[in-house]
């Protein structure tokens, strides 16, 4: 079977989107790890699916698989690209729209410098959201190895784990972010963010995403780590977060409100592979 794509990024957080408007998506999980290949297949941090919306107050409905073929529930740089996508399709204007994603409807603002504004939820910092087999505290702790780490935690529609550190250049995120992604206090896995809070407006951030291993970049773990340090005090309400495939900028007012994060949607090529 061939399987039509457009291959798009946000800030280094690659996809593969397919058009699933008009036929159901037909992959199974070895299908998608396949096409998920950066050597034999495309390469991907995630798969994007564009479907007709099951909630009638949305325009459309997205899906979100990893490149180990797995499910995710939300995917912040890659609700961008979809809604930059649907634009360039004629499927939406500029201007709001609200998008079905796994996790619940998404607000989305398609502006006129071509930047896509995203309103992310509401940070639920409950362990049985998240879901964390903890009680609650903030950091928590746990034993990984030799080490004892200590973290904050939050559901941004999936789960995260962050670290504050002094130097994210210098964090174990391949080793360190890995353990902790697979540890079974977290019974569906987490994200980990490693992150560096340079002043109240600027923190730096590395993240080691579950089913998809280092990053260049991922919005819902920005939220998540301004949510976290805004929490204890360390962040303003409007923050620049410098991952390393780029800038993303986050607002969250606080306890109840939603995070928003804006950032750029770019388009790379459109193919077609044998799947």
């Amino acid at each position: 079977m061939k399987l039509r794509f457009t291959k798009m990024h946000g800030i280094g957080n690659d996809f593969v989107i397919v058009d699933c408007r008009k036929q159901p998506f037909a992959l199974n999980g070895a299908q998608i790890e396949r096409v998920g290949d950066r050597h034999f297949g495309v390469g991907f941090d995630q798969l994007l699916t564009i479907e007709p919306s099951r909630d009638p107050d949305c325009a459309f409905a997205y899906g979100i698989w990893n490149t180990d073929g797995t499910k995710a529930g939300q995917c912040g740089n890659g609700v961008r690209c979809v809604a930059a996508w649907l634009q360039r399709a004629g499927a939406l204007g500029v201007g709001t729209a609200r998008l079905q994603s796994p996790s619940g409807p998404v607000a989305v603002e398609l502006l006129d410098d071509g930047d896509v504004r995203v309103d992310m939820g509401v940070p639920r910092f409950a362990p049985q959201d998240i879901p964390l087999d903890l009680p609650a505290a903030d950091p928590y702790r746990l034993r990984i190895g030799d080490a004892s780490i200590e973290f904050g935690a939050v559901s941004m529609g999936n789960p995260h784990a962050m670290i504050e550190v002094d130097d994210v250049a210098a964090a174990p995120l391949a080793s360190l972010g890995a353990a902790l992604s697979t540890n079974p206090q977290f019974p569906r896995g987490c994200n980990v963010g490693f992150a560096q809070v340079q002043d109240r407006a600027h923190i730096r951030l590395r993240v080691w995403e579950r089913g998809a291993g280092a990053t260049l970049a991922c919005g819902t773990g920005a939220c998540a780590a301004v949510a976290i340090l805004r929490r204890r005090g360390k962040l303003d309400a409007k923050v620049d977060v410098q991952l390393p495939g780029g800038a993303l900028q986050i607002q969250w007012d606080g306890e109840g409100a939603p995070a928003w994060m804006r950032g750029p949607a770019q388009f790379v090529f459109e193919g077609e592979i044998q799947t």
